[in-house]
This record gives C-alpha cells, sequence and structure tokens, in this order.
C-alpha cells in the first residue's frame, strides 16, 4: 500500500517512515503544507497521515483543500494537540481518525489497517480474493488447505494490490505507482521478476498476463 506521510520533523519522519515499509507500506514524505497539498492531489495513496503542526500552514487546512478537490483516502491526523476540540475539529475537516503524540508505532500501524479496512469494505486484516486469503498483519498468504507462505515486503504488496481487485487489470505503471515510492527507480522489469516469484505461489494462471496491458489476479482459478 502506498502512503503519504506529512510530517515536518525529519527525525520522526525517518523513523516512522522505516517501520510503516516493514509493515507492508510503500512511504512518500512530505514535510511542508504546499507539498502534501500536491502529493495528496496528484499522486495515488492508500491512506494518509497528516501532521496538523507544518512550517508553512495548518495541517487541518490541507485536509480541507484534498476533500474538496475530492481526494478521498482515509487520513489519519497525528499531532501534539490532544484537547478534544481539537480532535472533533479534525474529524468535522474530514480525517478518518487521529492519534495524539507520543504514540507507540504498534498503535499507529493497528488504527491505518483499520481506516484502510473501512475505506475497502472489510471488517477483518485478512484480505480474501477466493481460495486467497493474505493475513495483511503477519504478511503471509494461505491458498485453502495449504501451508502458509510469508511474503517479502515488496512480494506482499503486490500480491495485495492485485488481490484487493480480483478481475482487474493493473498496468506495470500501476503497480510500480502502488509499490515505490517517489524516491525510487525501479524499472519495470522488476514487476515482471516479482510476478513470476508470486506464480510459483499461487499457480501459474492465477496471475494473468494481459498484452499490452498488465496484470490480473483470477480468483477462480485453480
Amino acid at each position: 500500500m502506498r502512503l503519504l506521510l506529512v510530517e515536518d520533523d525529519p527525525l520522526l519522519a525517518n523513523g516512522l517512515s522505516a517501520q510503516l515499509e516493514k509493515a507492508g507500506f510503500s512511504v512518500d514524505t512530505a514535510r511542508t503544507a504546499r507539498d502534501a497539498r500536491q502529493l495528496g492531489q496528484q499522486e495515488s495513496y492508500r491512506a494518509g497521515i497528516l501532521d496538523l503542526g507544518l512550517p508553512d500552514g495548518n495541517g487541518l487546512d490541507v485536509l480541507r483543500q484534498w476533500r474538496a478537490h475530492k481526494v478521498s483516502f482515509p487520513v489519519l491526523i497525528l499531532t501534539a494537540r490532544g484537547d478534544w476540540q481539537d480532535k472533533v475539529n479534525g474529524l468535522k475537516a474530514g480525517a478518518d481518525d487521529y492519534l495524539a503524540k507520543p504514540f507507540q508505532t504498534e498503535e499507529l500501524i493497528a488504527r491505518l489497517h483499520a481506516i484502510v479496512r473501512r475505506s475497502e469494505g472489510r471488517i477483518m486484516d485478512t484480505l480474501t480474493a477466493g481460495r486467497f486469503e493474505l493475513d495483511e498483519n503477519r504478511q503471509t498468504l494461505r491458498a485453502g488447505d495449504q501451508t502458509e507462505h510469508s511474503l517479502t515486503g515488496t512480494e506482499f504488496r503486490l500480491l495485495r494490490c492485485l488481490m484487493s481487485r480480483p478481475g482487474q487489470v493493473f498496468s506495470k505503471e500501476q503497480l510500480l505507482d502502488q509499490l515505490y515510492s517517489l524516491d525510487d527507480t525501479p524499472s519495470e522489469n522488476v514487476i515482471e521478476a516479482y510476478v513470476r516469484r508470486l506464480r510459483k505461489l499461487v499457480g501459474p494462471d492465477t496471475i494473468k498476463t494481459r498484452r499490452g496491458q498488465g496484470y490480473l489476479f483470477d480468483a477462480d482459478s485453480r
């Protein structure tokens, strides 16, 4: 899942990015309100973490502008302000959750998974497509009664993207956007390599190639 982290403290931002990437997220970081507005409106994200105290503006104004421009990804507000009225204002502005500093990273990640689940209409941390079950917390895959397989971070992100919309064709460019941050410069050949690896786990006919278009996950394959 590709995530936007808006945090002006470089130490906190770098530490959080590292922990979020371990949890299966691909992270873009914005340090200012201006960059946050631009990235949120131009890029495709599954969720956002938004600090309210930015050097060039108020995070709530950024959130309001996102929502005014129909930016719909779920947003978790992260701030040192813990007053109940601040929480109410954030939720009214379009936030989906609120976490006050200091916090435990495990709680932040759990809340992120929860708001993403709700945005996708799910109630559990297990993503199911046909006989396949993907555990988002443990980053493991199970097919029916078969053995559970542990996935690398990139394998997990790629498979999650494909399984989230079975039958939908994803171009290599779309998959790269979800797998890597703006600071990464992978080639399209990376997608082909990881698709080959995943086919060994799910079967050669489960991830189908649409020539000239991309890849799709066939949940009904055997």
